[in-house]
């Protein structure tokens, strides 16, 4: 195992910021498999299961049996992590930018594009090879002029070349759920089972460019680039990503973490990353992929104290209640009801909501969104 400490942009004089890598295994054999935690610093569970799963890690590479490589970034975001308001964390928006820390990552297929598209032959491994290193050159290149951007930088290179990026979150209040670009399903399947998520949310191109969709939308980019050219080149999917969101902010217990841990581990040995004398069995999933264009949010229809009628993880038909807003003033209750069929998988922790805020989302089988389908 090595670690690495890599200096951020300094925003201020006098102080600066660092953010560790973990790497297992040898570069460049093998596949690579690069995991984050905790990009929005504010969500702990990641952070914890990343401690666990450092340990798996140790044991296996000092026995052995690393195939490939794996790269673990347990605190992604020590900018985030840093950041109070009135004592309360502040890790989903850059204070000093106010981004998400989670969106606004370059569209690499466009950064690339114009290295790769006469660089492509017949053979789907070497278009691989080329455009991972069109990826490093663009990020090496890359001068931030931000704490934010250095940070965006510094991740995308220790990623660009994985195989499979996997980028831990949670919600507020949830079940285990799952997010993953179309292309990236057939691969990530058996994660979704092992990790016994009950809800996987299917897009391509949710829109903003968020960390995952930036490693693994590029493959499917440039495919449609060449198609659109004229230049039927084999490329491959390079990356799969996806972001797991492990449960509920509150969720942080050894017990949990330590499960995690284990299934990530076994995916791991799943995908011959790590050695396995016997491959690990995967468990029945525990629900069908829907479309993220199918995911209905519910919003607040007036101020007042929220309180839920459905528990995160119960399946919901169209029009049960879901939950009440209460104005004590008025003397008024407003329900909310579900407008689709499917499990509710996040909800808020807060109690008392404004008007027009969110309050859940539940996953629908029909997609009937477009557009920019993740929050803020």
């Amino acid at each position: 195992m090595q670690r690495i400490d890599h200096s951020l942009l300094s925003p201020s004089l006098g102080s600066h910021k660092t953010l560790t890598s973990f790497h297992f295994g040898t570069p460049g054999r093998g596949p690579k498999v690069y995991i984050q935690a905790s990009l929005h610093a504010e969500e702990l569970p990641g952070m914890l299961v990343a401690h666990h799963l450092r340990a798996l890690l140790e044991a296996a590479d000092a026995a052995g049996q690393l195939l490939g490589e794996v790269v673990l970034v347990p605190v992604a975001n020590p900018l985030g992590l840093a950041q109070r308001v009135d004592h309360r964390a502040m890790g989903r928006f850059d204070l000093a930018t106010s981004e998400n820390f989670n969106r606004h990552y370059p569209d690499l297929a466009k950064a690339v594009w114009p290295v790769v598209q006469d660089a492509l032959g017949a053979d789907p491994v070497a278009n691989v090879d080329a455009v991972r290193r069109a990826m490093g050159d663009y990020l090496r290149n890359w001068t931030p002029n931000t704490e934010l951007q250095s940070l965006r930088r510094c991740l995308l290179t220790l990623a660009h070349d994985a195989d499979a990026v996997l980028d831990l979150h949670c919600d507020c209040e949830s079940v285990m759920h799952f997010y993953t670009e179309e292309t990236c399903w057939p691969q990530l399947e058996p994660l979704t089972r092992l990790m016994q998520c009950e809800a996987v949310l299917l897009a391509r191109n949710s829109g903003s460019g968020p960390f995952d969709e930036c490693l693994s939308g590029v493959w499917w980019r440039l495919r449609e680039a060449l198609a659109a050219a004229a230049k039927p080149m084999p490329l491959p999917q390079g990356c799969c990503s996806a972001t797991i969101e492990l449960r509920g902010e509150a969720d942080v217990s050894h017990a949990l973490a330590l499960a995690d841990a284990r299934a990530l581990f076994a995916y791991l040995q799943h995908a011959q990353v790590i050695a396995s004398t016997t491959a690990p069995a995967l468990p029945a999933a525990r629900c069908q992929a829907t479309p993220l264009a199918g995911s209905q949010t519910l919003h607040a229809p007036a101020p007042g104290v929220v309180v839920f009628a459905a528990q995160v993880g119960q399946v919901l038909q169209v029009g049960d209640l879901v939950a009440e807003v209460i104005d004590p003033i008025a003397n008024q209750t407003y329900r909310v009801v579900a407008g689709v069929a499917g499990p509710l998988y996040a909800r808020i922790r807060e109690r008392y909501a404004l008007a027009g805020a969110e309050l859940g989302k539940i996953a629908g089988a029909t997609a009937f969104r477009t557009g920019e389908l993740l929050g803020a």
